[in-house]
């Protein structure tokens, strides 16, 4: 197979290492700092690894892009605007999204560790990656972590034809005595965007009740997904709670909601300027917080070890599956065709010449 020509039908198995590797070398290339570079591929291959592509490697050609045009910032810290006890206020100065989310759930626990619980709102933010992993890391460092984002308008209200909030992730990791920690991480549509982007690049359709068309229909066509909007998940109860989101994450910090976030793939000129929500609630302050991970234990050993319905080879507590596709993984992630090639196109532009494993080749 030539060089930068990856068939369309493959799939590629890639050492996580090696990827990270390559992506933070195109980060540098356009001029990201190296330390940087390594944080954002760290967290955007993570997915991948986690079999969350919709939110790993393929984001790299727009990340580029948008750096390219300086609608995202190589900068790493965000300002602090405001800090009030366990409130603070973070403007991220349209940098990108996994350096100030470390930030900011770092500031979170700090301040968690001294008021027993903090929020820290971010304005003027870019996309992250996976809300998960920065609530994982808060659990990691002994708190209970909250995490949330808006985007631009993607679902209508029930029975609406008009795209009124993001799908809005919410993520929530404890503190868990054992390999891994207890977490949800869901988005409030009944998918995410990233996967009908890769169902559109591979040629597929969508399941029935993904999304709707712009005049509210439903479809099974990805591009017409794509032009349209997204559905709820659970109708009206995933549409009030993505409007909370909105309203916690733009409200509070006094950063954009509704339509103020822009399109994360449209007008790469133009920021994404979305806002988001960090909260640590320290498991130390409370009486019974030094037994909190083992009883978190205890329930997620009830809910692996419960009696499974006909067909069901294996029941998954929150958390676990994310950690036992990381396990089984090899330390490798399989990457799609679609996400190949446009790794090495991108790596093209900055100068990278990449063959079809992602090995970078002397130019």
């Amino acid at each position: 197979m030539s060089v930068g020509t990856p068939a369309a039908t493959a799939s590629f198995s890639i050492q996580a290492a090696d990827l990270a590797r390559v992506t933070a070398a195109m980060f540098a290339a356009a001029g990201v700092a190296p330390d940087v570079a390594d944080v954002v591929a760290e967290d955007l291959v993570a997915a991948d690894v986690e079999g969350v592509p919709s939110h790993g490697v393929m984001l790299v050609p727009m990340y580029l892009d948008r750096l390219a045009q300086h609608s995202v910032s190589t900068s790493a810290v965000g300002k602090v605007v405001s800090e009030r006890d366990g409130a603070v206020v973070l403007d991220a100065r349209n940098a990108l999204g996994q350096p100030i989310a470390r930030q900011a759930l770092q500031l979170a626990v700090d301040k968690a560790r001294q008021f027993g619980v903090a929020v820290v709102t971010v304005k003027n933010a870019f996309h992250f990656g996976t809300a998960g992993r920065y609530a994982r890391l808060m659990a990691d460092l002994g708190c209970v972590g909250i995490v949330m984002s808006n985007t631009r308008p993607l679902m209508p209200a029930p029975g609406g034809a008009e795209a009124l909030v993001g799908n809005n992730p919410v993520a929530i990791a404890v503190p868990t005595q054992g390999p891994f920690q207890a977490e949800t991480d869901l988005a409030l549509s009944a998918t995410a965007m990233g996967k009908v982007r890769l169902a559109a690049a591979a040629g597929r359709s969508i399941p029935e009740g993904w999304a709707a068309d712009s005049d509210g229909a439903p479809t099974t066509d990805p591009q017409a997904a794509i032009k349209g909007m997204l559905l709820p998940a659970a109708g009206p109860k995933g549409f009030g709670l993505a409007f909370m989101v909105d309203m916690l994450c733009g409200g509070l910090s006094g950063g954009a909601v509704g339509a103020e976030v822009k399109p994360l793939y449209g007008n790469s000129q133009v920021s994404y300027g979305c806002s988001q929500l960090f909260l640590a609630i320290n498991v130390g302050h409370f009486p019974d917080g030094g037994e909190f991970g083992d009883r978190v234990a205890t329930q997620i050993a009830r809910v692996s070890e419960s009696r499974r319905a006909p067909g069901t080879a294996r029941v998954y507590a929150p958390g676990e599956l994310a950690f036992a596709t990381r396990e089984s993984s090899g330390g490798a992630c399989r990457l799609s065709a679609e996400t190949v090639r446009s790794l090495i196109d991108a790596g093209r532009k900055l100068g990278i010449l990449l063959d079809d494993n992602l090995a970078m080749q002397k130019g």
